[in-house]
């Protein structure tokens, strides 16, 4: 099904609807207001009993109208445009061998590309959640209000392996989302979605939750995800190219998710639409607009999905749980997890396979402790493991992860770099912390292709390259319009070598 999957955000010349939507952590705890607390709660929908006890038809209009109404003025349309950049031409093979073959030689440049989609505010001083992928390679965003008010926006930070974003708009007394509970969400409760579909302007949609817990392989390294997290939301309630981005609200108007996908074999809603749960993007949300930059918790132990013959062997009563599938580190280890073991519950939550166990423990924060219960070879024991932390590179305030260089080169190059350190050796699994790191590529960079975060690089232009100085040097040496050559090491250890061209 991953080939039917698509991601709302589509660049075109023409403005596209997308959607987005996002939420804060626990209030006490966040930087922003508590929004529950903005919102008065929103009166209960008549429910006049017909037969056998269900809502009249009225009654659930009545739902949905109060939902939409009380969601639909935080929700805003968001038009990106990416910067103009090279582009290799390519010769019509009915031009070839004659003279107007050299019309269509060496590097053209394309002209600026415009894309849409949809967000919500969260906060009445203007910080709007959205999708990574909405804003990603962003020149420039611009944030239209409920109202048509039409503002600039700064990219916050992004987050690549969550697919959220956080932009910031300059305003005062701004609507707000109320935000939900995406855990107290059951299978078969109704939802709307809500946002900016197909430039046909602000839209509501309903439906119900058909699944949770969905992983769907679709963040994988060209959107610049290191450590892809997917637990997504799944729902009947139609969603297409420009509602990406945009909220999933319950019959009380509040936020439980962020739509980011469909699946679809034609590019539009065919039934099944994909939100990012609210409880995961407020964590996520938080961290950014705190530090930029997301703190990534790590158990330290290598995971998969505990499978039927898994069930035999380690003395479980169904197929269910994350298998730790190779020798546990850090706190994993110090807490005396081993191979084999199968997680199966987090702090009283259940874990029923990876994706659960992933979620659950990215809510918490690096240091912070839990409690695991395994099944050992049919015995149930408990572990109290200390959480690491995953090196997180600072994101650039406008699109691209981290500059390594400063922004003219980073944005001819179309990558990010970083010196390696303690805790990317370790995440890499390298000898020793040393040389230079590929921590974030622009998906619509001269590089995208080839590229991805954790390219170690060795060479750049034919010059050895140990330090970050070195590569910052070499880097602004490039000229625009410049072939680059580097040689390098992919994540698994392979050496490669890859050339493109600037920007110009």
């Amino acid at each position: 099904m991953n080939r039917y999957v698509r991601k709302l955000a589509i660049p075109t010349t023409l403005v596209v609807g997308l959607g987005a939507g996002l939420t804060l952590a626990e209030a006490a705890q966040s930087p922003l207001p508590d929004l529950v607390a903005q919102s008065g709660p929103l009166a209960s929908a008549p429910t006049e009993p017909v037969v056998r006890g269900a809502p009249s038809a009225d009654a659930l209009s009545g739902a949905f109208r109060a939902a939409s109404s009380a969601a639909l003025p935080a929700v805003v349309f968001i038009q990106v445009e990416s910067a103009a950049r090279q582009v290799n031409a390519q010769i019509p093979p009915e031009m070839r061998g004659t003279p107007f073959e050299d019309f269509f030689r060496g590097p053209q440049r394309s002209g600026p590309t415009q894309s849409s989609g949809s967000g919500f505010i969260v906060s009445a001083d203007g910080y709007v959640i959205t999708n990574n992928h909405v804003v990603a390679g962003a020149s420039r965003v611009k944030v239209v209000m409920n109202d048509r008010r039409e503002l600039e926006a700064q990219v916050v930070g992004r987050d690549a392996n969550t697919d959220i974003a956080v932009l910031k708009v300059d305003a005062k007394n701004l609507p707000v989302v109320r935000l939900g509970d995406s855990d107290a969400l059951e299978t078969g409760d109704w939802v709307l979605a809500l946002g900016y579909p197909l430039s046909l302007g602000q839209t509501t949609t309903a439906g119900i939750v058909s699944a949770k817990g969905r992983s769907l392989g679709i963040m994988g390294r060209n959107t610049g995800a290191t450590s892809p997290l997917e637990h997504f939301i799944q729902t009947d309630a139609a969603i297409n190219p420009g509602n990406s981005g945009g909220p999933l609200v319950d019959l009380q108007g509040r936020v439980v998710g962020v739509n980011s996908a469909i699946a679809s074999p034609t590019g539009y809603y065919s039934g099944y639409g994909f939100a990012v749960p609210i409880d995961l993007a407020k964590r996520v949300a938080d961290d950014l607009i705190r530090y930029g930059v997301v703190h990534r918790p790590m158990l330290g132990v290598e995971i998969r999905d505990a499978a039927p013959a898994d069930a035999e062997v380690f003395g479980l009563r169904a197929p269910e749980g994350a298998v730790i599938s190779s020798e546990p580190k850090a706190g994993a280890r110090d807490a005396g997890l081993r191979l084999g073991d199968v997680i199966v519950s987090v702090d009283g939550g259940t874990v029923r396979n990876t994706g659960d166990l992933m979620e659950q423990v990215m809510r918490k924060q690096p240091g912070d402790e839990v409690v695991l219960e395994v099944i050992r070879y049919g015995k149930r024991q408990r572990a109290t493991v200390k959480l690491a932390a995953f090196d997180s590179p600072r994101a650039e305030r406008t699109g691209a992860a981290a500059p390594a260089a400063s922004g003219d080169a980073t944005d001819r190059l179309g990558f990010a770099a970083a010196p390696v350190t303690p805790g990317i050796a370790q995440q890499l699994r390298l000898p020793a912390a040393e040389g230079v790191v590929v921590t974030g590529v622009d998906p619509s960079g001269p590089s995208a292709s080839q590229l991805m975060p954790g390219f170690r690089i060795e060479r750049f232009n034919g010059r050895e390259i140990r330090t970050i100085d070195e590569l910052r040097s070499a880097m602004e040496g490039v000229r625009p319009g410049a072939v680059v050559s580097l040689v390098g090491r992919r994540p698994d250890g392979t050496q490669t070598i890859v050339n493109f061209r600037a920007r110009s």
